[in-house]
């Protein structure tokens, strides 16, 4: 079926700013991405080291995990209306040291029940920062690299999970998992200081709606679509992911010391899936959707044959990380069918994506303990993006009709 979906609305003109502190402002909010992409999965690579100090079993640490994403729903949503009166500038400043704060307190967290409390805290900034630094990423860039710009404030949480989960699974067997929430807060002071230097306060155009009226604009059955894209097509990966150590050593048979290969192979599939969906944004708009899934629909149906030799299974990490690529494409597509509502829709893109971390994972878990097979996480993950093909499928009905009975939309 070919539908003709809706022009983008038009861009403001960026701000007139050099090339170098355009480049700094974009590494400054990556930085922020890579320090809250290391801080969220950490929990993975030093659940042992956790559960020994704390005296808690390794699913009891998953708890943590769980908290954390937790925060990300909670705080996503409630941070982007209540900061909805303040400057851009000054909302981003304040989120990151907020960031810093809870991830501190992480730190020092005394024993298990506080570090639950502390690691719900430290998620509640996390999608209010991502969609504040997207919006302020395409306010500075041509309307024509918005993608682009959207899929390298993106790229922070990539580069977390090839670079940032290796080193903290290193600095927490060589002394404590402590000092990793301790540098990512020191990580999170960093982006601070760079994002007061490099960003101007022209990039603040006023406050937006009043709360009650950025709500109702989000209510709008486009923007539910994108979320529902985002919540359920995207477990699939984390399906794979959350199960991948047990699959290599279980059925793959190799060492652990294997594992953080494959981890890193996740994170530079989503290194490149990060690039590519900025891409395919700037040229298919919302039309990139089904190219992405439809990649996530073959790559893991391949998996569970993949994952019976290493090398296969290292390339089918790769590939499976590619569909990275519907992020930046979502976090776009939101904030040109969210007029009105920008900052809370695409605060909201990563409560959805936080969703399907807990949605993967549960699915997954579900056909293991159904006597599945470890590898019986592809196919979970391959019915979840069909299901997101289904929703795109219907969102694209939607604009269809609406184009016929409102020509002028």
């Amino acid at each position: 079926m070919s539908v003709s979906l809706p022009a983008a609305p038009a861009a403001a003109p960026p701000l007139p700013i050099s090339r170098g502190r355009y480049t700094l402002i974009l590494a400054a909010l990556t930085l922020g991405g890579f320090a809250i992409g290391t801080s969220e999965f950490a929990g993975m690579g030093l659940m042992p080291n956790m559960a020994a100090e704390l005296g808690v079993s390794e699913p009891q640490v998953g708890h943590l995990i769980s908290a954390y994403a937790l925060g990300v729903v909670v705080g996503a949503p409630l941070l982007a209306v209540l900061g909805g009166a303040m400057k851009r500038k000054t909302l981003l400043l304040a989120l990151m040291g907020f960031y810093a704060l809870g991830n501190l307190a992480s730190a020092l967290g005394p024993d298990y029940g506080s570090l639950l409390l502390f690691r719900f805290i430290a998620g509640l900034p996390h999608g209010a920062y991502f969609g504040v630094a997207a919006l302020t990423a395409v306010s500075i860039s041509r309307p024509e690299a918005r993608g682009r710009a959207v899929s390298l404030v993106m790229l922070g949480l990539t580069l977390a999970i090839l670079v940032g989960t290796p080193l903290a699974t290193w600095m927490g067997q060589l002394a404590s998992w402590r000092w990793t929430f301790a540098a990512v807060s020191l990580v999170s002071l960093v982006t601070v200081s760079l994002i007061a230097l490099a960003l101007p306060h022209a990039v603040d155009t006023g406050a937006r709606e009043r709360p009650l009226d950025e709500l109702r604009a989000f209510n709008r059955l486009p923007v539910w679509h994108a979320l529902l894209i985002g919540a359920i097509g995207f477990a699939g990966m984390f399906s794979v992911f959350s199960y991948l150590a047990p699959t290599m050593v279980q059925v793959t048979g190799v060492a652990p010391a294997w594992i953080p290969l494959g981890v890193a192979g996740f994170g530079l599939g989503g290194v490149i899936g990060n690039i590519l969906g900025g891409w395919l944004f700037d040229r298919l708009q919302f039309r990139a959707v089904p190219v992405v899934l439809g990649w996530a629909v073959a790559m893991l149906l391949l998996f569970p044959l993949a994952a019976h030799w290493p090398w296969s299974l290292l390339l089918a990490t790769v590939c499976i990380g590619m569909m990275g690529a519907l992020g930046p494409i979502l976090q776009s597509h939101l904030m040109d069918v969210a007029d009105g509502a920008q900052t809370l829709a695409a605060a909201s893109h990563h409560a959805a994506f936080n969703t399907a971390n807990a949605l993967g994972p549960w699915l997954g878990g579900m056909a293991i303990t159904a006597g599945f097979g470890w590898t019986s996480t592809g196919y979970v993950g391959a019915a979840t993006a069909v299901a997101g093909l289904a929703i795109y499928a219907w969102a694209a009905r939607s604009l269809s009709r609406r184009q016929r009975t409102c020509p002028a939309v």
